[in-house]
């Protein structure tokens, strides 16, 4: 029977070859394989190869310092096609300074095109993207000047009379996964692994294009000692298992910590007790966002704010067993993880794969989807994903924002070094941002305003001190908090005049206290402190 070959860290990266595609799994510093990262990096640094390699991968894989940040060298990556960046700063200074040619696609397209290629179909079909920048017709999803006259990846294709985005496979040469253990024949299982991710699309990928699978784990055991279902991977398609020989360092469950059962599913702890996040512009902002929620939802949320303050919130409010809260990495359920952590939580109640997950955002839609913004314009353009040269990416807000029922944006109002102080009184601007958030034009197309109004979605921008509503007029300042000025302190640091709703509310100023402000009252439809 066909088996793999066990090897060092070190040979597996000899068997990268210069000029080859290489595709790395993983999400934040979830799954990343340490050991082999920084081999093929040493190799690159110390001898030369590899060389002029094509980095694919789906999700952000860094926590700034570590994961695919080990191959953000000149010369080493010339081409990437990614979903994000945003957690990885030696990769986003690379594509500012035109160091290589930098593509960004859909994370979740990204994630089902495995599927595709395995498959031998011709590219990946779907509406996810049109209108976006990945759209061909606008920037093709091409991040940089020195990507703008090279080859489009993408590209739109009419099907009985309807047009999709195709985005076209990208061959497989080497795949870098990770595992927890592996027999002597190979089968790999990833029980301790926080997320189930695409691992086995991947690598069904790469088998189709006859590339090298090589694998991290942290421990080899018997031949039968793995349960037949408990194999993520069967020994036959994995070509080099390397076993960590740091793994409290290499081979971590998450950049914060080495490993916790109850973030893998192995356990569950009680959550009641999580202590309530201090009160700041960012709460202030959440608090306002899940206002809009309903019983019984299913709601998404991002990165940035969103991830950061609402999971906490729900469980301050104790509205936990109101609404089904779910991240895009396949988790249901539980507390959510935040910052360089993103896309695990705590005590999940259902772990699924990455690429099914994205199928159910594609599909279904979610219910209520709570985004980061950096820029929305007069017809509702939302930027997320460019800001000046430093391009984060879009991970997966086109895909997730693109067939959500109600999209709610967190954002504060100016950006750059923005204060608030809030009390009973409302709110209090300290120091205004650098620069203005809502512009006559956004630099980049995350989200298209008109094609989310054609589709009768509900979005909402929500700010500190205002929040806007899309209509097919364009968006519409719908509340203000007390304590602002609108002369001052909304019309004058906004690059467009808004439209006014008829009846522009006051903020609750419940939002702004430290204690509970009642949301359960609100879900349940009943009236804010009454």
């Amino acid at each position: 029977m066909r088996k793999p070959k066990f090897v060092s860290a070190e040979e597996a990266a000899a068997m990268i070859l210069d000029g080859t595609t290489l595709c790395t799994i993983g999400m934040t510093l979830v799954s990343a394989s340490e050991s082999i990262l920084k081999a093929v990096e040493n190799r690159f640094l110390e001898t030369g190869p590899p060389k002029n390699l094509t980095l694919f991968h789906t999700c952000g894989q860094s926590d700034r310092k570590d994961g695919i940040a080990h191959l953000a060298h000149e010369g080493l990556i010339t081409k990437v096609i990614r979903g994000h960046w945003g957690l990885c700063p030696p990769f986003m200074k690379m594509i500012s300074e035109n160091m290589l040619e930098a593509y960004n696609l859909p994370q979740g397209q990204m994630a089902n095109m495995f599927h595709s290629m395995a498959l031998r179909e011709p590219g990946k079909l779907s509406k996810i993207g049109l209108g976006t920048f990945v759209d061909p017709r606008i920037e093709g999803g091409k991040m940089n000047e020195k990507t703008r006259d090279k080859e489009d990846i993408v590209s739109v294709v009419t099907v009985d009379g309807e047009e999709y985005m195709q985005y076209k496979e990208v061959p497989i040469d080497t795949l870098i996964i990770r595992g927890t253990y592996a027999d002597e024949a190979g089968n790999i299982t990833t029980e301790e692994e926080a997320m189930v991710l695409e691992v086995l699309p991947a690598v069904m990928a790469a088998k189709r294009f006859g590339g090298k699978v090589i694998c991290q784990v942290k421990q080899i055991v018997k031949s039968g000692a793995l349960g037949a279902k408990e194999v993520t991977v069967p020994g036959i398609l994995v070509d080099a298992v390397v076993v960590c020989q740091d793994p409290v360092n290499d081979h971590r469950q998450t950049s914060s910590w080495y490993y916790d059962p109850s973030y893998s599913g192995q356990v569950k702890t009680p959550l009641k007790g999580t202590a309530a996040i201090p009160l700041s512009i960012r709460k202030v902002i959440g608090r306002r966002a899940v206002m809009e929620l309903k019983k019984d939802v299913v709601i998404n949320v991002g990165t940035g704010i969103p991830n950061d303050v609402i999971g906490p919130i729900l469980a301050e409010e104790k509205v936990q067993e109101d609404v089904m809260l779910i991240v895009e990495s396949g988790i249901y359920g539980g507390m959510p993880a935040g910052g360089i952590d993103f896309g695990i939580s705590c005590s999940p109640e259902a772990l699924i794969p990455h690429d099914r997950q994205f199928e159910y955002y594609t599909g279904a839609g979610i219910d209520f989807t709570f985004m980061g913004a950096g820029e929305m314009d007069r017809e509702g353009n939302v930027n997320a994903t460019k800001m000046g040269t430093v391009a984060a990416g879009a991970g997966g807000f086109i895909d997730i924002t693109s067939t959500a029922k109600n999209v709610v944006f967190c954002s504060t109002f100016t950006g750059g070094g923005i204060q608030a102080e809030f009390d009973e009184a409302g709110i209090h601007i300290v120091k205004e941002g650098r620069f203005k958030k809502l512009v006559k034009k956004v630099q980049q197309i995350s989200y298209n305003g008109k094609m989310a109004v054609a589709r009768g979605q509900n979005m909402f921008f929500v700010t500190e001190r205002a929040v806007f509503k899309l209509t097919e007029k364009g968006p519409v300042l719908i509340e203000f908090a007390k304590g602002t000025d609108m002369e001052k302190d909304i019309l004058a640091q906004m690059e467009f005049k808004p439209l006014m709703a008829d009846e522009i509310r006051e903020t609750p100023v419940e939002i702004y206290k430290e204690k509970a402000f009642g949301l359960k009252k609100i879900i349940e439809g009943q009236e804010l402190g009454l």
